[in-house]
């Protein structure tokens, strides 16, 4: 109801629109001015709810650590300092749009949490969902009898701040995409403040959205380049369940090419395309490489240079053999864990880099050979960057494994038939006999 003194509605709250007969408004109903204030707190509680800010109002700019972190080099608090200080100033402003990249765990949805608690505190009506939640919110407006989805829709498109957490996590239907982009679109075309967050390249982005999110006009666009602060890390920075720190010394500068050694011309070639294949992914990870070969070919060397490589450039991968792989996944069970199993797994299956050494060497139980293919199989959906070294011809590969191995769309192999490397032999001097 609104205020019984109000000389416009009498109390009603409510009046009708006095417009001539055939207006598109004639017969309407809109809410009174002394309602209006009241209507307004009423749609903000509705959305905080919706938002589940309340979980997150512990995450503020006071709280948060843009330095200090342990194991994160120097760079890498750069990008954490860097977009905290955006941050920051997106919220004073509310100014276009801001969008925050970087790994699981690296602080993104602190931030954007912090930009929502900051704004809201202000009465800025804001909506802070992830994308599968937004999605999940239109849905369920066709089984709400209080709320329609136009309602809904309007809402989320019109919502003075809308900050989306996580986004490319949502199951891409058409339907999905086609109402997501609407909704991006729309408050692109009218600049209305947004908060965007992803651990996706923007090449993995739907394009029609990727390209509105490197609009310099309109977009503040800030990359996090460290790790997990929730996993523990080891003297140089690594995630411990990476193996890429005990492999620091093997680089593209010190693999040898071995043209000391009598091999032939054919297995030179080999070693030398797997080489140029490498360094070629190193610089820009691009769907698969294979590398197949003996022990002591070079193959791990390989391997290890790429990860290197990209840790160098700020981008840290995942390095790890199939062995130790699924010795971290069981650890996971152990009830004094702090990691559960799927918590670890999905950060092999998302990782933005992840090089996989020794396929072949696990044994085989039922459960490996399923979570192998799990993992596998989710990263060759997303076509995210993988290296995979095996000894293992082609042919003795698990076949669903090796049907993604075989898309020649995604995956490039190379097969290196040098032999085994035990160093260069110093040549024997001749000698005559007198």
């Amino acid at each position: 109801m609104g205020d019984p003194n109000c000389p416009h509605c009498g109390g009603l709250g409510y009046l009708r629109e006095e417009v001539p007969l055939g207006d598109p408004n004639f017969g309407k109903i809109r809410t009174c001015t002394c309602r209006q204030s009241q209507v307004s707190q009423q749609v903000h509680r509705r959305l905080y709810s919706l938002s589940n800010l309340d979980e997150l109002h512990h995450l503020t700019f006071e709280n948060f650590q843009p330095r200090g972190l342990i194991g994160v080099k120097e760079y890498q608090a750069d990008s954490i300092e860097l977009a905290f200080n955006q941050a920051q100033q997106f919220a004073q402003s509310l100014q276009g749009w801001l969008f925050i990249e970087g790994p699981y765990g690296s602080g993104k949805t602190h931030l954007a949490a912090a930009v929502a608690n900051y704004v809201v505190r202000l009465g800025v009506p804001t909506l802070f969902l992830t994308v599968p939640d937004l999605l999940d919110a239109l849905r369920f407006t066709y089984e709400d009898p209080e709320s329609s989805f136009e309602q809904r829709f309007e809402e989320i498109r019109h919502i003075s701040l809308l900050v989306l957490d996580d986004f490319g996590t949502q199951n891409a239907t058409p339907w999905a995409q086609e109402k997501l982009f609407q909704i991006v679109n729309y408050r692109y075309i009218n600049h209305f403040p947004m908060v965007v967050t992803t651990n996706l390249a923007l090449e993995e982005i739907e394009g029609r959205i990727s390209s509105r999110l490197q609009d310099p006009g309109l977009v503040t666009r800030v990359e996090i380049t460290a790790p997990d602060y929730r996993q523990p890390l080891d003297d140089s920075g690594h995630p411990k369940h990476s193996s890429l720190g005990t492999m620091q010394g093997l680089t593209f500068g010190n693999f040898s090419d071995r043209r000391g050694e009598s091999l032939s011309s054919q297995d030179l070639q080999s070693l030398e395309k797997a080489f140029h294949a490498s360094l070629e992914f190193a610089e820009n990870p691009n769907g698969w490489l294979v590398l197949i070969g003996s022990y002591g070919c070079g193959k791990t060397h390989l391997a290890a240079a790429i990860g290197n490589y990209r840790n160098e450039k700020g981008k840290p991968p995942i390095y790890v053999t199939i062995t130790e792989l699924m010795d971290h996944l069981r650890a996971t069970f152990n009830p004094e864990s702090k990691v559960r199993f799927d918590r670890r797994f999905e950060e092999y299956q998302t990782s933005s880099l992840l090089i996989l050494e020794d396929l072949g060497t696990e044994s085989m139980t039922p459960w490996v050979k399923e979570r192998l293919y799990q993992l596998i199989n989710a990263r060759y959906n997303a076509k995210l960057p993988t290296v995979i070294t095996t000894s293992l011809s082609i042919d003795e590969i698990d076949a669903r494994i090796r049907s993604r191995m075989l898309d020649n769309r995604l995956c490039r192999i190379y097969a290196i038939t040098v032999p085994s490397f035990h160093g260069v032999k110093p040549q024997r001097k001749s000698s005559s006999r007198k």
